[in-house]
């Protein structure tokens, strides 16, 4: 039965959008699995907090090399060859930081360059397809493919405490991994569906040619502050979190711990609920609910006076955190013709969020103390309450879905 105009076969779709969660888990995974060995690697290179924070410094560096590139690129040669040959390059950075901790430091350096550039291409590739998919169904899917990375990383983070706890020698572990992801993902996105949508030659070249005027489009620049300002309060959660409720309430390392795993709870939950949000609230909508709900838990996170107020305020902070990031993508990606270029702008914003942030607040904190800086973040989030309407879809968008969803006409030869 014919569903509508170039739409997919059932099956074919239900296969694709599985695959696609798996390979934002194994996305997940890869980032993790290094990062859960980072103790074991801190101490075989004898390095201070200083020196680690310069690896994490050549990761970030090399995705941010990546991203204004990886538009163009994946709009060239698709996300099903994009994902694979950068799941190659992948598996070969985590490879090389497997090398180089059991013979040589300066390939591990080289290794998480490696990664966080091929990491940089996964993440465009990856969400263009995502948000291809969103446009062929007519819903909202993107948190929950989020959903999916954050359930990867949670599951290389307890394989990686799992390994160490064996006593499983680091190289293994992540040579290991590196394996699984290089050999796994390019069968995996056999099932993604082909891509381009349909187009004609022309908006193909349109397509291929745009990124450089993508950075001059007021509406995607928007987009990717929208990125930016949810990066920045994710990445603040992520790093800062057990470590303020430690201070703040005068607990256990255990206890802080146990309030970043509540934050990431919240994250992961908030994403595999947020196409049920964006259903009932809109893009718009859901956005300012989003904004509201971690500027209220930063809020309470940062001032509330028990321990248990600093855990509800991490499930809000984490609520809220969870789904600026995949709506401003799938904003971004409304549009088929331009869906590469725009992710690679939006992504390459975003990413600043993630680097830039987690300093900036620890550099405040030095000066107001860990949880007056963290009220910084509550106003980002209620800043960010006026860029809501930059993820409501384009009239271009509106039409071109109608199109694409539009009843077949019939068979004049029935």
């Amino acid at each position: 039965m014919i569903t509508g105009a170039g739409s997919p076969r059932a099956p074919e779709t239900t296969s694709a959008v599985r695959s696609t969660h798996l390979v934002f888990a194994l996305l997940g995974l890869a980032g993790a699995t290094w990062a859960s060995r980072l103790p074991q690697i801190q101490e075989r290179m004898n390095l201070d907090t200083a020196s680690v924070g310069l690896l994490l410094l050549l990761l970030a560096v090399g995705g941010l090399v990546a991203l204004p590139l990886a538009g163009p690129f994946v709009a060239r040669v698709g996300p099903r060859r994009a994902v694979t040959a950068v799941a190659l390059l992948v598996g070969a950075g985590l490879g090389a930081v497997a090398s180089g901790f059991a013979l040589w430091p300066p390939l591990l350096m080289t290794g998480l360059f490696v990664l966080g550039t091929a990491t940089g291409f996964w993440d465009v590739a990856v969400s263009v397809h995502a948000a291809d998919l969103e446009r062929r169904l007519g819903r909202a899917l993107m948190p929950r493919f989020f959903a999916g990375f954050s359930v990867g990383t949670v599951a290389g983070a307890c394989l990686g405490a799992l390994m160490t706890t064996l006593r499983v020698p680091v190289s293994l572990h992540i040579g290991a991994v590196a394996l699984l992801v290089a050999l796994m993902t390019p069968v995996t996105v056999r099932r993604f569906l082909p891509w381009p949508a349909p187009m004609s030659p022309s908006s193909r070249g349109e397509a291929r040619g745009s990124g450089a005027h993508t950075w001059r489009d007021p509406r995607t620049v928007l987009l990717g502050l929208v990125a930016l300002a949810f990066a920045l309060t994710e990445g603040a959660g992520s790093n800062w979190i057990s470590l303020a409720a430690i201070d703040r309430h005068h607990t256990t390392a255990a206890v802080g711990t146990l309030a970043y795993a509540a934050f990431l709870t919240a994250v992961t939950l908030g994403r595999w609920l947020g196409p049920l949000i964006v259903d009932r609230l809109g893009r718009p909508g859901a956005l300012r609910a989003a904004a509201c709900t971690a500027c209220l838990g930063v809020a309470l996170f940062a001032t509330g006076p028990r321990l248990w107020t600093g855990f509800a305020g991490a499930l809000l902070w984490g609520a809220g955190a969870s789904l600026g990031f995949p709506l401003s993508l799938s904003a971004g990606s409304d549009e088929a013709t331009h869906a590469a270029a725009r992710v690679g702008v939006i992504t390459s914003i975003g990413y600043g969020g993630f680097v830039c942030g987690p300093p900036l607040i620890g550099a405040l904190a030095d000066r107001t103390g860990l949880a007056p800086a963290l009220l910084v973040i509550a106003a980002v989030m209620a800043a960010s309450l006026a860029l809501a309407g930059a993820v409501r879809a384009t009239p271009a968008a509106t039409r071109e879905k109608a199109a694409h969803t539009a009843p077949a006409a019939p068979d004049p030869t029935h």
